[in-house]
């Protein structure tokens, strides 16, 4: 089945033109017709087919998983009060943990589709954890981000670095120069005309199996 019409990504395009509460109230059927329902069947068949990888994925709703479309404004000089894009977290605990390598992003826009996973919010303690356990198995690590399918859908992990390091850290970081990372992310970019196959989620599936290998490494870090 197809789950998204032509409108889906129109709409994005025509609010990125009109980003007003007048304009976005005057077309807020549309909205909800074109882009919040279908997103919403759409992730729960994403949590569908996760919950077959990781039965945890099935206890969170499309609500607890999407984001809202309004932005916060409070503490931005970009005042426009809505996001062009459809954005979600299919995890266990949805939205509400973003450093958590359990499941995958997904950030659809009128420009790019993509899904993201690993570690973008690090807390202090992960990271030690993190990069205790790079230290510890170098090998298994290098493998991992060097896999032949990693690196085809993802490319390589990504993520900003600190410019001083723990001491403790200091002498691995020359042989591995991602244990200077405090994100660790990566992501996958699919082309736009895949959101009206009906082969998209098992595109998705097969994306997530791949960087599941290396998110479970995090996963046993930070456990």
């Amino acid at each position: 089945m197809s789950y998204f019409t032509p409108d889906f990504l129109i709409f994005f395009q025509d609010l990125a033109a009109n980003n007003n509460r007048d304009w976005f109230h005057a077309n807020k059927k549309r909205y909800e017709k074109s882009v919040r329902e279908p997103f919403k069947v759409f992730i729960q068949a994403l949590i569908d087919a996760a919950t077959q990888y990781n039965a945890d994925i099935g206890q969170i709703t499309p609500k607890q998983a999407i984001f809202r479309i309004h932005r916060d404004i409070r503490f931005s000089k970009d005042k426009t009060p809505y996001k062009i894009q459809s954005t979600a977290i299919v995890s266990p605990y949805g939205r509400k943990k973003m450093d958590a390598p359990s499941g995958f992003y997904i950030e659809i826009t009128p420009e790019q589709f993509r899904i993201y996973g690993g570690m973008y919010m690090v807390g202090k303690d992960d990271l030690v954890n993190v990069r205790t356990a790079i230290t510890e198995n170098p090998d298994t690590f290098k493998a991992l981000y060097n896999d032949a399918d990693f690196v085809k859908y993802f490319g390589t992990i990504q993520g900003e670095k600190n410019k001083r390091i723990p001491k403790q850290f200091k002498e691995a970081v020359q042989t591995q120069p991602l244990i200077a990372n405090k994100q660790f992310y990566y992501y996958t970019e699919l082309d736009l005309d895949l959101l009206f196959n009906e082969s998209v989620v098992n595109t998705i599936m097969h994306r997530y199996q791949v960087m599941d290998k290396m998110s479970a490494f995090f996963r046993e870090a930070i456990k």
